[in-house]
């Protein structure tokens, strides 16, 4: 995405209040122990977006999508821009697989931004997961002032995990990403792992990587 449009769309999003749909993360990802994107910018994407933020806890929408669109890294699972790519997570959410390609010259002026498109994807199937979800798995922060929950879509063979954090009533999205597969050996381990808040998710009193209470498994 040129750097015009994504300003553009930043902005956008700014004026309509769709970062306040998303919470914090921190700019260092848990896998590689090492910031996403450099320290400018994370600071110029949050300029422009007019929050305020400390490196390295920023809002989650900004350095998820937008951010992640600015990574060079190499990880684990492959290069972070992959999920708004390559079509594998629009597909995995019932979406065409262009659903999320960032804009330009060929994106539909009805399109919206990239958050936009994302948020409405996400966002609902966390504050009311679906029927048919592989998992929903809530996890009571220690301190009683927040709930995480993780919810896979999709089937065994292509589905994609929705993580956000609610503070007081309110759901805020913190990531989604496509898993390769989801058998019931995955979503048995998924729900016993160790609690504690992951995929560099941060709440406003709690630090990456938090411990939280036990797992509830409702899915």
């Amino acid at each position: 995405m040129p750097q015009e449009t994504m300003d553009q769309q930043v902005r956008a999003d700014a004026a309509s209040g769709a970062f306040d749909d998303w919470g914090l993360s921190t700019v260092i990802d848990e896998n590689l122990d090492a910031p996403v994107i450099s320290r400018d910018q994370f600071e110029r994407l949050h300029r422009v977006a007019g929050l305020d933020a400390a490196w390295p806890i920023g809002n989650a929408g900004l350095l998820h999508v937008y951010g992640y669109l600015l990574s060079t890294v190499d990880t684990p699972y492959g290069p972070k821009r992959a999920r708004w790519l390559d079509g594998t997570l629009a597909r995995t959410l019932g979406l065409p697989a262009d659903a999320f390609l960032p804009g330009g010259a060929g994106l539909p002026s009805d399109a919206g931004t990239l958050l936009s498109r994302v948020t409405a994807a996400v966002l609902p199937r966390l504050v009311e997961p679906p029927e048919d979800a592989l998992l929903v798995l809530d996890q009571p922060a220690l301190n009683g002032r927040a709930t995480v929950r993780t919810v896979v879509v999709g089937d065994p063979h292509a589905a994609a995990l929705l993580y956000g954090i609610a503070e007081g009533a309110r759901m805020r999205a913190i990531t989604a990403f496509p898993l390769a597969a989801a058998p019931e050996s995955f979503l048995r381990t998924l729900a016993e792992q160790q609690s504690r808040l992951r995929y560099n998710a941060a709440t406003s009193t709690l630090a990456p990587r938090s411990p939280l209470a036990s797992s509830l498994r409702t899915q």
